[in-house]
């Protein structure tokens, strides 16, 4: 039953089984509603706007387009948007992308189911709240130093790199982002250059320094 105590939700993955999961999960806290569900970022952005959800919880690997661009036009339409981050990526360069871009949250699917509710929580607050696979890896990441090479890029140029260096093609990526093969091309070209690399081995070895190539982790693209 809603009452004004309630967070109400937005659920934002493009899996299914997923999304049931952690819709069970949050309806053991009787104050925690999932009020919608969106499988794409565009339909993100539609169920936000349409349901004005106290907390967003998205994927940042979503067809038709980048978790990212969704979080910032997001921010954009709604400057006061509470948006926590939940996916697989456990990648230093990708939580300070999505900081950026305006989530207060960061929680990775590897995590106890916990980590997530409690973030849903503190971001409700109005506070940052980070899984603690991610604060070790940003604390690690301090000690290294940063790595301000990948911060030229802009947030496309970001995810398609992304995307490159984990063997897809201009085609698939073309068609997960919604933009024509010659922009992809053309923002390829514009990578190396701003990396100052001269071809795509030289960039997939900068990836592999940066973490942007991750084995383990399930492809961006299944669709």
């Amino acid at each position: 039953m809603m009452n004004e105590n309630n967070i109400r939700i937005l659920m934002v993955d493009d899996h299914a089984i997923v999304r049931d999961g952690y819709k069970a999960l949050l309806a053991e806290s009787p104050d925690l509603i999932v009020v919608a569900e969106a499988t794409t970022a565009k339909e993100a952005y539609i169920q936000y706007k349409t349901h004005q959800p106290d907390v967003m919880i998205t994927d940042l690997s979503l067809p038709g387009g980048s978790g990212l661009e969704c979080i910032s036009k997001i921010i954009k339409y709604d400057a006061r948007a509470k948006i926590v981050v939940f996916t697989m990526h456990l990648n230093p360069e990708l939580v300070t992308r999505a900081i950026q871009a305006g989530a207060l949250g960061y929680v990775t699917k590897n995590m106890p189911p916990q980590s997530l509710i409690d973030s849903v929580y503190r971001v409700h607050q109005g506070k940052v709240a980070l899984s603690s696979d991610i604060e070790k890896l940003l604390a690690l990441e301090s000690l290294l130093g940063n790595r301000t090479l990948l911060n030229t890029l802009s947030a496309r140029e970001y995810e398609i790199l992304r995307l490159l260096v984990n063997a897809h093609s201009t085609e698939e990526i073309a068609q997960f982002l919604n933009i024509s093969q010659k922009t992809v091309c053309n923002y390829h070209y514009q990578i190396k250059s701003k990396l100052g690399v001269n071809s795509d081995i030289e960039l997939t070895l900068l990836a592999i320094q940066h973490s942007l190539i991750q084995p383990m982790d399930p492809s961006l693209l299944n669709h």
